[in-house]
C-alpha cells in the first residue's frame, strides 16, 4: 500500500474567461495531469496568472493579469489604482499655492514638471508673466529632473534583466542629481520649489560651481553606460526587435515621449510648442525608427545628453540677476520668502522682518498664506514635455481662492495603454522589458 503525499488535487470551476484552477501546493506535473483530466483531455488549457502588484518585475505596484500558454503571452491586461493617493481631489479643498505640494507627488520621479505644469495653467488663468529668472531656474530644474528620472528607467530596466551593474551604475548618478537638487531647492524630491507667479526663492550662494561640479561628474560617467550596456550582446539580445510598437500604433493609442520617438516622429513639445524660453536653447530632439525596446534606451541616453546641455546653457543666464516672483504682492507668496535653516517654513530674520512692518503688512501677509489669492473664472490646459511625453494640467476656477477642478494629463497613464501591443504574442520575459521601456510611474498613472 503507497501512501500518497502529493500535492491536493487541483479544483477548478468555469467562469466567464474560462477554467479557473487553485493549486494548494505539491509537484507541479501532477498538477499538470489534474488539469488535463478534466472535462475534455483534449482541450488545450491556458493559464491566467498574475504578475504584481509585488512581483519583482513590475514597475512600482503595477498589477499585470496575463494568459499565457507555456512561456507565451497570449493576453495581457494591466490593473491599476493602488497607488491612488487622490491628489487630484485634495487640491480642491486647498489654495492655489497649497496645490503645488500636491500635484509634486503625482509622478514622483519628476516632481518639477507636475509643479510647472501646474503653475503655468494657473498663470494662464492670472495672465500673467513670470520673471526671466524664474523661467531659466525652472527650466534647471526641470532638466536636471528629467536626467535623475531616465537614470532610474536606465537602472530599474538593468535591474529586471539581469544586469545589476547598470543598476547600481545608474543610482550612483542619480545620487548626483538628487544631492545638487537639494543643494539648489532644500529638498531631494517632491520640493515644492515651483510657485504661481516664479519661483519660492533665488538659488543659493554657490550655485554655479555646484551645478558646474555635476555637470563635469556626468560628462565623465555617461560613456560608461555605451561601455557597459549598449554595446553588450546580451543587453541587445534581451531588447533588440523586443516590444516593438510602429509610428501607427503610436498615434492611434496618444503615446508620446520615447516612445513615440524611438517610431520615427520628432514630437517634443519644447521643440513644437515652445514653453519657459525653449526655443532660445540650443538642443536636438533624439529620433529613432526601430521603434523597439533598444532604441527607447539609446534615446533616453542621448536625451540626458541633451539635458546636460541645456543645464549649462541654463547655469550661465543665472548670471544675470533679476526678480525670480511677479511683483503683484497679491499673487506673490509667501512674499519675498526666506527659508529657515530646516528647509522649511521662514527663516526667524524675514519673521521679525513682517512683525516690525506695519500691522496692515502682517494682515495682509496673514490672509495671503491662509485664504491665498483668487483666480479669476475660467479654465486653462497647459502641456509640457516630461521625461515620459506629454505632461499637461487642465485647471477649473470658479472665481475663488481654490481650484474648482484640477486635472493631470499623465503621459505614463496613457503610454501604458500600448503594454498589450508590445507584449501579446513574445515571451513572459520579453514582456517585463516592455514594461521597463514604457518607464510607467504609478504615482502618476494612479494619481
Amino acid at each position: 500500500m503507497t501512501t500518497h503525499t502529493g500535492p491536493t488535487p487541483a479544483s477548478s470551476y468555469k467562469t466567464t474567461e474560462g477554467r479557473v484552477f487553485t493549486v494548494t501546493g505539491g509537484d507541479w506535473d501532477a498538477m499538470l495531469s489534474d488539469i488535463a483530466g478534466g472535462d475534455n483531455p483534449n482541450d488545450e488549457e491556458r493559464l491566467i496568472i498574475n504578475m504584481g502588484p509585488q512581483h519583482p518585475s513590475t514597475h512600482g505596484v503595477l498589477r499585470l493579469v496575463l494568459e499565457i500558454e507555456g512561456e507565451s503571452v497570449v493576453q495581457a491586461r494591466s490593473v491599476i489604482g493602488y497607488l491612488h493617493t487622490g491628489i487630484e481631489k485634495s487640491c480642491e479643498y486647498r489654495n492655489w499655492t497649497q496645490g503645488v505640494t500636491f500635484v509634486t507627488r503625482a509622478d514622483y520621479l519628476s516632481p518639477s514638471f507636475n509643479e510647472a505644469a501646474y503653475c503655468m495653467a494657473i498663470e494662464k488663468l492670472l495672465d500673467i508673466e513670470v520673471p526671466q529668472r524664474a523661467e531659466t531656474i525652472r527650466v534647471l530644474l526641470m532638466e536636471l529632473t528629467r536626467i535623475s528620472s531616465h537614470l532610474v528607467t536606465i537602472a530599474t530596466g538593468g535591474m529586471e534583466l539581469g544586469a545589476l551593474t547598470g543598476m547600481t551604475a545608474g543610482f550612483r548618478e542619480r545620487e548626483e542629481a538628487l544631492h545638487l537638487m537639494e543643494f539648489l531647492t532644500g529638498l531631494r524630491m517632491n520640493m515644492a520649489f515651483i510657485r504661481p507667479g516664479g519661483v519660492a526663492q533665488d538659488l543659493p550662494a554657490g550655485s554655479r560651481e555646484r551645478i558646474q561640479a555635476f555637470l563635469d561628474v556626468m560628462d565623465k560617467r555617461m560613456p560608461e553606460y555605451d561601455k557597459l550596456l549598449s554595446g553588450q550582446p546580451i543587453w541587445k539580445a534581451r531588447m533588440q526587435g523586443i516590444g516593438v510598437l510602429p509610428l501607427e500604433g503610436c498615434m492611434q493609442l496618444g503615446i508620446t515621449g520615447p516612445i513615440l520617438r524611438s517610431a520615427g516622429l520628432a514630437w517634443d513639445i519644447r521643440k513644437t510648442e515652445p514653453y519657459c524660453g525653449y526655443e532660445t536653447y540650443d538642443f536636438e530632439v533624439p529620433t529613432s525608427t526601430d521603434a523597439d525596446c533598444y532604441a527607447r534606451f539609446l534615446l533616453r541616453l542621448e536625451e540626458i545628453h541633451q539635458s546636460l546641455k541645456i543645464m549649462k546653457q541654463a547655469m550661465e543666464r543665472l548670471d544675470e540677476p533679476g526678480p525670480v516672483m511677479v511683483a503683484d504682492a497679491k499673487i506673490a507668496w509667501p512674499a519675498q520668502l526666506s527659508i529657515g535653516s530646516d528647509g522649511m517654513g521662514n527663516s526667524l530674520e524675514h519673521v521679525r522682518k513682517i512683525m516690525g512692518q506695519s500691522m496692515e503688512s502682517l494682515i495682509h501677509h496673514f490672509k495671503l498664506v491662509t485664504e491665498g489669492f483668487s483666480v479669476p473664472a475660467g479654465q486653462a490646459y497647459v502641456a509640457i514635455e516630461n521625461p515620459r511625453g506629454e505632461m499637461g494640467c487642465h485647471l477649473v476656477s470658479a472665481g475663488g481662492t481654490r481650484p474648482w477642478r484640477v486635472h493631470l494629463r499623465d503621459p505614463g497613464f496613457v503610454n501604458l495603454q500600448a503594454m498589450p501591443a508590445m507584449s501579446e504574442g513574445g515571451m513572459i520575459a520579453d514582456l517585463v522589458a516592455a514594461v521597463a521601456s514604457i518607464d510607467p510611474v504609478m504615482g502618476g498613472v494612479d494619481r
